[in-house]
């Protein structure tokens, strides 16, 4: 910038528009005189006139005012003193009159001096360093855009950003390739934006632009722009401003953080391998890589921890992307722009994770190896718990299994099947179970259960409690008491983990807090079902016409709990009546309306004259067509009725003669069954059997009953209370032998007790 331009530009102090004005010939002599030149140094034009110019400056030593030149000189003032300091630029003057001769050998030729206050030509001065520092050291990149929003003025640090070129008269979104406005909200390109700021004179500020300058074009780089509107003195748009930094380090910090905390977020939301592989991929494609995969050795998969000093050798297995049509193409782990970073987790390397890039053949920045560093420790993080949930759930499904019955009894009363489906999304092994339990009297025990909480804790609280209802219903419990027993056991169990421990003492598993559970008892000889539920969803009954009902049960609390007693209540089923038992798991989740699967559980039971493991199959298939969230168990049982040529029954009066008659009648009745066999023995056991009942009855009427099923069944009702005790009689004792008689003759006998009272029953094996 010269000085002409410097000083005399833009209308400065020295501009000859406003300044003192004085017009000297070849001789130096003036002969021109402003009004300014008068008020500056207070001289009028008849005082100057045809004077020397040298004669107005104080100091002698003056340097010569040639043309183009500019100097500061102290001129004397009209009304004395030491001079005033007198910024002065010198044009040259030339003469449009080519007749007259220029200035002779020696002379000056004529000089206009633009005169001014120094100061304030030094403050002029400063004013305008400043301006051109904006526009040669600014560090903000600079354009200014008129009307037509094409460029009109760039500064240095825009031409250093985007490279040296002559950008006037290009559009703003023609500088980079690829650009585009990635702030939300904001028109899509920077010319939109400029013509509302343009139209409205509202300013614009941080707008984020994307986009590859010619100075780079191999990378991508981010500004953030602010727009403002230039107007005239009358308020005329004159243009559009534009201010751009290049915040490219920062808003790929920003990102990698954003990426960071996402992965945080959505990665291992699961504890299947598989899906957490998926989830790291959503996450990190395409914002952090073109492409991924993910491999984890075999040892991982099996929910093994891999040794540190074989693992990076061992066989891995792609969890990521799957083989199968259609899934997102492999990256080439040795091909350029990839980057393999190993999971590792406490020195064990679990497998490794390939990023890939298309078009990336330059180096990697330390801030891209940080994040993939970053990116692969979480991953591997979540891989190991999920290796861990493999190993637990693996555990924890072989107990089930091992605790749940593998075969269903076969038993005249009921037709039998079941589906027992564990939960394979979520938390893992639960602790639902059904239980078959064959009892007395040709009867059978039908329990579903359910354990709240997952895991080991809730599959071994699942074989505490199945054993305890098996030991529970082999006493003929009925099902209200069997329940009440139940839930004084888990109350208890509660209890003992809620107890006070000692400093380092292990705290045992918390599961079992919280137990529902149904049991019901079904009698083939009545055909009646007497049931009682602690929490449980009500079973589903379909009779023979197929109508389906869901009975109103009396319902208890869950076990655990404690709170109100429970209740039994009996239904009567005919001969080939569906009973369903489910625990929640097959009606119950997310997203799912109870009353609708409720529905088509009954439509699909509705159907019972399929066969029991087709309809099995087909509520499965209607109820859970997709991953189970929670353990489901469903037992299906189709009731039969013993017919009157397998049960026969005499009521007996109270008298000692009583044995006798019973003797006779049972003797008759085996030997129509063609059982004689079992004649002798039986006539022992009746004998022994109604004695005691006569004995001990208190004059109320004895039943005797005989039930040919799978074994000969002798049963004897009474009205007493008391239950015999079997016990060896002394050598000198007249009696107290028939027990133990009963004992040695018969597989297995025992007491149940009634409403009326007891009955003592006794098992004896049919012949082959």
């Amino acid at each position: 910038m010269n000085g002409t331009a410097g000083y005399g530009g833009l209308h400065g102090p020295l501009d000859v528009s406003r300044a003192a004005v004085a017009v000297l010939d070849g001789e130096g002599r003036v002969v021109g005189w402003s009004p300014a030149a008068a008020d500056l140094l207070g001289y009028t034009p008849a005082e100057v006139l045809g004077r020397g110019f040298d004669s107005l400056a104080v100091d002698p030593a003056a340097p010569p005012l040639t043309p183009g030149a500019r100097a500061v000189l102290r001129l004397r003032h009209r009304d004395g003193g030491p001079g005033r300091r007198t910024a002065v630029a010198v044009h040259p003057l030339t003469c449009a009159d080519e007749d007259r001769p220029g200035p002779a050998a020696g002379q000056q030729p004529a000089r206009l001096l633009a005169m001014a206050d120094a100061d304030a030509a030094d403050h002029w001065d400063a004013l305008q360093s400043m301006l051109h520092g904006l526009a040669t050291q600014s560090p903000i990149g600079l354009a200014i855009y008129g009307t037509d929003l094409r460029v009109v003025w760039t500064n240095a640090a825009l031409e250093k950003e985007m490279g040296p070129a002559d950008y006037s008269g290009i559009g703003p979104d023609d500088m980079v390739a690829g650009g585009a406005v990635i702030s939300p909200g904001m028109p899509g390109t920077l010319e939109e934006v400029m013509a509302r700021v343009l139209a409205t004179g509202g300013p614009v500020t941080d707008l984020h632009y994307k986009g590859r300058p010619p100075s780079a074009p191999d990378r991508d780089h981010v500004w953030s722009c602010s727009y403002y509107r230039l107007e005239g003195p009358g308020g005329a748009p004159l243009g559009v401003c534009e201010e751009t930094f290049d915040i490219t380090d920062r808003y790929l910090a920003q990102q990698r953080l954003d990426l960071l905390v996402r992965a945080a977020r959505r990665v291992g939301t699961t504890l299947d391998m598989g899906r957490t592989a998926h989830e790291f991929a959503n996450v990190t494609t395409p914002e952090f890589a073109d492409a991924v995969t993910v491999d984890v050795t075999e040892a991982v998969l099996r929910g093994e921890r891999p040794r540190p000093d074989t693992a990076a050798d061992t066989a891995s297995v792609r969890l990521w992307p799957p083989e199968h049509p259609g899934a997102p193409a492999a990256a080439d782990p040795s091909g350029p722009g990839t980057l393999t970073v190993p999971l590792r987790i406490e020195g064990t390397e679990l497998g490794r994770v390939t990023f890939a890039w298309r078009q990336r053949t330059g180096p990697f920045d330390p801030g891209e190896l940080a994040v993939a560093g970053e990116l692969a420790a979480r991953l591997a993080v979540c891989v190991d718990n999920a290796r861990r949930y493999t190993r637990e759930h693996a555990a924890a499904l072989l107990l089930q299994r091992s605790l749940l019955p593998r075969l269903l009894p076969q038993l005249s009363a009921v037709e039998l099947a079941y589906r027992y489906l564990p939960a394979d999304i979520g938390a893992g092994v639960g602790g639902d179970w059904f239980d078959v339990i064959p009892l007395s009297g040709a009867r059978v025990g039908l329990v579903v259960g359910d354990v709240v909480g997952h895991g080991l804790s809730a599959a071994a609280t699942m074989g505490r409690l199945r054993t305890s209802v098996r030991v529970l219903a082999r006493m003929d419990l009925a099902p209200d008491e069997l329940l009440t027993r139940l839930d004084d056991l888990v109350t208890q169990d509660t209890e003992e983990r809620a107890a006070p421990r000692t400093a380092g003492e292990e705290l045992p598993d918390a599961g079992g807090f919280g137990v529902t559970c149904l049991y019901a008892a079904y009698d083939p000889v009545s055909g009646t079902c007497t049931t009682a539920r602690a929490g449980h969803p009500l079973p589903a009954v379909v009779h023979p016409d197929g109508t389906v009902t869901f009975p109103e049960l009396p319902s208890g609390p869950p076990l655990g709990l404690g709170g109100l007693p429970f209740e039994s209540a009996e239904l009567t089923l005919p001969p080939g009546s569906l009973l369903a038992l489910f625990t929640n798991g097959l009606i119950q989740g997310r997203g799912r309306d109870l009353d609708e699967q409720l529905g088509v559980l009954g439509t699909v039971l509705g159907r019972h004259d399929r066969p029991l493991d087709d309809l099995c199959d087909d509520v499965v298939e209607a109820l859970l067509p997709g991953p189970a969230e929670d353990d489901a168990a469903l037992l299906l049982v189709r009731t039969r009725v013993l017919g009157r040529r397998q049960v026969a029954s005499w009521d007996l009066d109270d008298d000692p003669r009583a044995a006798g008659r019973a003797r006779a009648a049972a003797a008759a009745q085996l030997r129509d069954w063609g059982l004689d066999e079992l004649v002798f023995t039986t006539e022992l056991v009746v004998s022994e059997l109604v004695t005691n009942a006569v004995r001990y009855a208190s004059g109320a009427p004895v039943r005797l009953r005989l039930i040919r099923d799978q074994t000969l069944i002798c049963e004897v009702f009474d009205s007493g209370h008391t239950s015999p005790h079997l016990r060896h009689a002394a050598g000198d004792d007249e009696g107290g032998r028939g027990l133990f008689i009963v004992a040695q003759t018969t597989q297995q006998w025992g007491t149940r007790y009634t409403g009326a009272g007891k009955v003592i029953w006794a098992e004896q094996a049919l012949p082959r």
